[in-house]
């Protein structure tokens, strides 16, 4: 169904858990709301890439990982659900990581997202491991954690391989 989804009692949109845990609303727009928020994580790379490559990245990877457990966590308790599916910073940090082997093209930023979604939704072990056992904002995380890490390695053979430039 198309639609938005309403604000966790006891939050604004402008409050950080909810700006940062649905990444600026996009989380909280139907369907789809995981690649959405993926989708919105794109140019947000592009500018750290833009700027100091992929050590950038890197550390707003790593900043950003450490954040969304935090702001999972507590979008999490505040809609009263494990994984509310408006909580989009897992999939913000999960196709950053596969991102980190892209080069800065569109051709790189689009096999990198598509490679991302595909994990994320396919769950492969360890990403069906930690989105059914972990809890908490961990857990919210650490399943798109896993799915960027199989995107990383698919788009680091994409380009040893010369497929991508």
């Amino acid at each position: 169904r198309f639609g938005i989804e309403p604000l966790p009692p006891g939050l604004t949109f402008w409050h950080p858990t909810t700006l940062v845990g649905t990444w600026f609303g996009l989380g909280l727009l139907r369907p789809a709301p995981g690649t959405l928020g993926a989708l919105g994580a794109l140019p947000f790379a592009w500018v750290f890439m833009s700027s100091g490559g992929w050590t950038y990245l890197l550390a707003a990877t790593v900043a950003m990982t450490i954040l969304g457990i935090r702001v999972s966590t507590d979008y999490s308790k505040a809609i009263g659900g494990d994984d509310p599916q408006s909580a989009v910073i897992d999939e913000v940090v999960g196709v950053w990581i596969a991102l980190l082997a892209a080069p800065l093209t569109w051709s790189g930023f689009f096999v990198a997202f598509v490679t991302f979604r595909f994990y994320d939704i396919l769950k492969p072990w360890p990403v069906s491991w930690a989105d059914r056992k972990l809890k908490s904002g961990l857990g919210v995380m650490m399943d798109d954690v896993f799915a960027g890490l199989y995107a990383l390695i698919v788009v680091y053979l994409c380009r040893v391989w010369g497929l991508l430039g």
